[in-house]
């Protein structure tokens, strides 16, 4: 019997182990996407107790807390965190098969030391522990990052936002990693939204233009998008029921703005009319600026309308949507590349079901101008387990070229998730080295050093461009 998450944790074979422990390990750690605060990093925040920096804001496990029938006082209501801390640490106990068993506790072995499990029974010592190391200099936000090897990370951000932090973290010349905007439109994508109206008002006050036209509406967006640009900004990102097109002309695209600017509400087509339209002008405007667009779609979001009220969106109630008509994602990106207006592109659908479906998109749409222009994205959200992992980047590796993929991306709010970069890397390395191992690819440790190194970070340094 193996020992409970040793140093060859999930590497099955002799070649799994040697491209993990000589090649994947040490390799640092570039966070294209994630939804960490940047304010958090410009003040680096020292976190008082565990479930500060543990629970805070995680859904993941808010939703596995709720299906272990634990009361919302001590998810997201006003329970002591000790208490928070106690109730988590006895669902976790019982998460045999999900991957928060795996990152929970590669995060208290990596950052806390501890080397034994997380239970009910445990909770007071791993408290105590946990809360004693905090207290350290070298445990605050700028110190978990630089303790995880990370040389960059791309912060989700509205076209609204100042991107204040970002500047006091750039103009801080004693933190030398890399915090990046990413720009992030769904509020002005959305025009069916209630908050769509006063939406437009906010980005009417910060670009300086009156916004009374589709045309107008573009003219601010650009306006944001050099803001953007100048202060570094490469990535932008969509989060979408799915990518649609449903082409209109001008004059019906200005009658449905004038519609949601008003708001009136809308028919589902004339939804699909003008976020067709939008989101061809942004494509065109990624591909002119240089910017990679990345688009997350196949979520259906908010779906307890009770909690929904109490708490809001991003707090445990999503799941995955299984409508995501692959000939409009085509379509979508065909009207790009007829005019030679296609940026580089990664694709990233919460349904597994579609992991082939994009897979056989890409070959569509490659050219010279980029090794692996187009993406497909890590295993996203519900995906991000060992299953889910392996099964994208089998897909991949069967229908397009898994030596150019970029990797992964942390996608959270936790300054701890950096360890879900070591999860993926020896998952990836356990699939590569089982194809050595059986013959299907030969052991040329040059070539596979570099496949490994490339997928880990080197890819995604070339893919996005980034000054490192």
């Amino acid at each position: 019997m193996r020992a409970f998450m040793d140093e060859d944790f999930l590497l099955r074979t002799e070649c799994a182990r040697n491209l993990y422990h000589n090649f994947a390990e040490k390799m640092p750690i570039l966070d294209y996407h994630c939804h960490i605060n940047p304010k958090e990093i410009a003040m680096d925040r020292q976190f008082s107790n565990i479930t500060e920096v543990w629970l805070g804001g995680d859904h993941y496990k808010w939703r596995q807390m709720r299906s272990n029938g634990v009361d919302e006082s001590y998810i997201t209501g006003d329970a002591p965190d000790r208490e928070k801390f106690q109730k988590w640490a006895e669902t976790l106990e019982k998460l045999i098969g999900n991957p928060l068993y795996h990152w929970s506790h590669l995060e208290l072995k990596r950052y806390f030391g501890y080397e034994g499990h997380l239970s009910g029974e445990t909770a007071e010592e791993v408290w105590n522990l946990c809360n004693e190391k905090l207290k350290a200099p070298e445990m605050s936000v700028r110190g978990l990052i630089r303790k995880s090897g990370v040389t960059l990370i791309c912060t989700t951000d509205d076209p609204v936002d100042t991107l204040e932090w970002h500047e006091k973290i750039k103009e801080d010349e004693t933190f030398e990693v890399q915090a990046l905007p990413a720009w992030r439109p769904d509020k002005a994508t959305n025009i069916e939204a209630a908050v769509f109206p006063d939406y437009i008002k906010q980005l009417e006050k910060v670009s300086g233009i009156g916004i009374q036209s589709f045309e107008d509406l573009k003219k601010a967006v650009l306006n944001r998008m050099e803001y953007f640009d100048k202060r570094g900004c490469k990535v932008s990102d969509h989060g979408l029921d799915y990518v649609m097109y449903v082409p209109a002309e001008p004059q019906e695209i200005e009658r449905i703005f004038q519609k949601g600017l008003s708001g009136e509400r809308l028919a589902f087509e004339e939804i699909a009319k003008y976020k067709t339209a939008f989101m061809n002008f942004l494509g065109k405007e990624y591909h002119r600026m240089g910017w990679v667009m990345q688009l997350h779609y196949g979520c259906k979001r908010n779906n307890n309308g009770l909690m929904f009220q109490k708490l809001g969106p991003d707090t445990g109630y999503d799941c995955i949507n299984n409508y995501a008509p692959a000939d409009q994602l085509a379509n979508f990106l065909d009207s790009l590349v007829c005019t030679d207006e296609l940026p580089k592109t990664i694709l990233y659908s919460l349904n597994p079901n579609d992991n082939a479906v994009i897979g056989t998109v890409l070959g569509c749409f490659q050219d010279s101008t980029a090794a692996g222009k187009l993406q497909q994205g890590s295993a996203w959200w519900f995906n991000d387990h060992k299953t889910g992992m392996t099964e994208q980047m089998t897909s991949l590796a069967n229908l397009g070229m898994l030596s150019n993929f970029v990797g992964m991306l942390t996608d959270s709010r936790s300054f701890l998730s950096y360890t879900r970069h070591e999860y993926f890397r020896r998952i990836l390395c356990d699939l590569i080295g089982g194809w050595v191992e059986n013959g299907e690819y030969p052991y040329d440790e040059k070539t596979l050093e570099k496949i490994v190194k490339g997928i880990c970070y080197n890819n995604a340094v070339a893919y996005f461009g980034f000054s490192l």
